[in-house]
């Protein structure tokens, strides 16, 4: 047992290992290869993860909609859903036969709508309004609302990621 006693003192007694790193700068241990290497590690992988998660959940303008194929529509809206990345209201419109038809408009974000001067109560359900704006390439009842008319001749601009170019 003295013997044992004896050896975990001498382990404990070399301070070979201890003196080493205490005496080596701190600016050394920080910047240690190993350490470098194991950060930017850390880095690209925080990076590539942030960088998934956008890709999927966002559209451009030119992906789902198509410029060359202008709308303009009045109805009555039904429903209004203002919530981020873009809001959207949903508007009964009459075609020539007098079929109601319920279509979706998407606005820009709701920030960029109360840059444009919108507020949460610009439009309700019930309102009148006639929208301009761009009808999806996939041929549902689906558009970019560009500009919006209100039933008092109040126009407000969508917010739309179209564009300022757009006609």
């Amino acid at each position: 047992m003295r013997t044992k006693l004896v050896r975990i003192a001498a382990r404990i007694d070399k301070p070979r290992a201890f003196n080493t790193f205490v005496s080596t700068p701190i600016w050394a241990v920080a910047c240690s290869p190993r350490s470098a290497m194991r950060k930017t590690l850390l880095n690209v992988l925080a990076v590539g993860a942030l960088a998934c998660v956008p890709a999927f959940s966002h559209h451009s303008f030119a992906a789902e909609y198509d410029a060359t194929k202008p709308v303009t529509l009045s109805g009555t809206v039904t429903k209004i859903e203002w919530m981020n990345p873009h809001a959207r209201f949903y508007v009964d419109v009459k075609d020539d036969k007098g079929v109601v038809a319920n279509w979706e408009f998407e606005l820009g974000s709701p920030n960029g709508l109360m840059r444009e001067g919108w507020t949460r109560s610009s439009l309700k359900p019930g309102d009148v309004v006639t929208v301009t704006g761009s009808l999806a390439k996939d041929g549902t009842r689906l558009a970019n609302a560009r500009k919006v008319t209100l039933a008092d001749g109040t126009q407000v601009m969508g917010a739309s990621s179209q564009g300022n170019g757009a006609k």
